[in-house]
């Protein structure tokens, strides 16, 4: 697979021949819905993720599941319960999508900019003292 992220992301949502296509293709369009200034990548030989002033979401198909991971989703306000995934560390949190059971969009988006908010006010205020150019 070769080409700018979005082309990937299409790739592997087209390459998806069961429910996870079309999901992960909603998914998708929620998560850039909550921002215009989302931004996707394709890291770790072969994640899409979403970014905007640091890494917020991670989406990756498994065996009948879809996992969105967010980076910093124990810091998260999660009003709605969407996070059901099994990590219980200091970081990460997921939600783990079956077929039946797509989460509400609202409190999806709600949760992507929380965590656009968590990126702007501790990973862009830190920035130049991590060597980069700083504000």
């Amino acid at each position: 697979m070769t080409g700018t992220a979005s082309e990937l992301i299409d790739e592997m949502i087209a390459g998806l021949d069961d429910w996870r296509g079309p999901m992960l293709a909603k998914l998708r369009a929620v998560i850039l819905a909550a921002d215009p200034g989302i931004i996707e990548e394709w890291k770790w030989m072969g994640s899409p993720t979403w970014s905007c002033d640091g890494l917020i979401v991670v989406g990756n198909p498994h065996k009948g599941k879809i996992k969105l991971t967010f980076a910093h989703g124990a810091t998260l306000p999660d009003l709605q319960g969407l996070f059901n995934g099994k990590d219980t560390g200091n970081t990460r949190r997921s939600i783990d999508i079956f077929e039946s059971n797509a989460p509400d969009e609202k409190a999806l988006q709600d949760l992507v900019r929380a965590g656009i908010a968590y990126n702007r006010t501790h990973l862009k205020k830190n920035a130049g003292k991590r060597g980069g150019q700083g504000a």
